[in-house]
């Protein structure tokens, strides 16, 4: 910024706090277009958006344009309430930065599957009472519905219900997932 583009906002500001509307919005456009390439330049991490920024240093000026001293330049004025609002910005985003995942979602490893072999469920099993065992075995395992179940064993489709819900609970109690 020159000598003569802060002499120029000075004298539309001037002539904005007189009542000049139309000074006044060629004066924050000026300003708005200083305010986001400060707030671009030091915004590298993410996290802050700077037309965020830029909107609430146009409303504070307008909110404090009485304390301005009129016989000084306005650019160090507007960009110590840049500095001012970036910096608020910063500590309500807090120590937190946010990373865009496309930038480096080719380096991450794909989700395992997991897998159970016959060794693991025969084990899981083991532990179950013999009615349990079968319900979770035709269920879980066999893929039967609960109705194919209870005419299978002769059991009513609650009795197969509940025997499934303990065992299933009996299971992740006794490999730790409760």
């Amino acid at each position: 910024m020159t000598r003569t583009d802060d002499a120029e906002l000075a004298r539309l500001f001037r002539a904005a706090i007189v009542g000049d509307e139309g000074a006044y919005a060629v004066f924050l456009d000026g300003v708005a277009q200083l305010v986001r390439g400060y707030c671009r330049r030091r915004i590298v991490h993410g996290g802050v958006d700077p037309e965020d920024v830029v909107q609430e240093v146009l409303l504070a000026i307008h909110l404090k344009r009485h304390t301005w001293r009129q016989d000084e330049a306005v650019t160090p004025w507007v960009y110590a309430i840049a500095r001012y609002k970036l910096i608020d910005a910063f500590r309500r985003r807090g120590k937190r930065i946010e990373v865009d995942i496309s930038d480096f979602a080719d380096t991450l490893a794909e989700p395992e599957k997991a897998e159970v072999g016959e060794r693991d469920i025969g084990r899981a099993l083991d532990g179950l009472a013999p009615v349990q065992r079968s319900v979770v075995a035709s269920v879980s395992v066999e893929g039967a519905s609960i109705g194919e179940t209870a005419n299978a064993l002769g059991m009513t489709e609650t009795a197969v219900r509940v025997a499934l819900h303990r065992g299933l609970k009996a299971i992740a109690r006794r490999f730790g997932q409760d």
